[in-house]
């Protein structure tokens, strides 16, 4: 007689009893099992990067290759819900409006939005999956990063130079960009420090030291541009 792969016999009377006393295991239905496979995914991506072979996948899965492919007929298709998963399903328009916001500051718009950012977005799935792709084919960086440049930086970039009392409507320029991504990559170096080289963050000592080192950053960049763009 053969089974399904979720599916499991009724107990054999003639076995021992105590056998019986085992609950059967619920048969997922289709949504459960895809979810199932999209949240290992994630972990396995994480530790093993993109170029994890989907096979050892499937062994911690304990599916077979017919199913996953069922679900997810290449392996693109998986790393494409991967992304949407993490890194889109994460983004919030809230801070676009956070940002266009007139009755904040400059400076209370850039500690909001990081404070927020760092604590969305910096986990151990976020941080080391953005890296391994940056290593392997850059089919997540690179979108990642098209989203910052797109919907983020812009923003950024106009309330720094109203926070240096300059003239908000002309394009970035790259002097700028290179200048605002110092910041955001010091404030992503946190979550590489936790999650890339199993380093805690400095100044255990100091209560919400996370937090006001995001502050410091934030407070440094924004009189550094106020010298550098005058």
């Amino acid at each position: 007689m053969r089974f399904s792969e979720d599916s499991v016999s009724s107990p054999n009377q003639t076995e021992n009893p105590a056998q019986s006393l085992t609950p059967a295991r619920r048969r997922m239905n289709t949504a459960d099992r895809k979810r199932q496979i999209l949240d290992r995914a994630i972990q396995f991506f994480a530790k093993y990067g993109i170029d994890g072979q989907l096979r050892n996948l499937t062994k911690e899965l304990g599916v077979t290759h017919t199913l996953l492919y069922h679900y997810f007929p290449t392996k693109e298709a998986l790393i494409q819900e991967v992304y949407k998963e993490v890194f889109e399903s994460r983004w919030k328009t809230e801070w676009e409006e956070l940002l266009d916001d007139p009755k904040l500051t400059p400076e209370e718009k850039f500690n909001a939005f990081y404070l927020d950012y760092t604590n969305t977005v910096l986990t151990y799935d976020f941080v080391r999956i953005l890296m391994f792709s940056g290593l392997s084919d850059h089919s997540i960086s690179d979108r990642f990063f098209e989203m910052l440049r797109s919907r983020l930086l812009p923003r950024l970039i106009r309330e720094t130079r109203k926070y240096c009392k300059r003239p908000v409507e002309p394009k970035p320029t790259e002097r700028e960009l290179e200048f605002l991504m110092g910041l955001h990559g010091g404030i992503f170096y946190i979550g590489m420090r936790r999650w890339i080289y199993g380093q805690a963050i400095y100044a255990p000592d100091i209560p919400n030291s996370e937090q006001e080192i995001i502050r410091d950053r934030v407070q440094s960049y924004l009189h550094s541009a106020k010298t550098l763009f005058a």
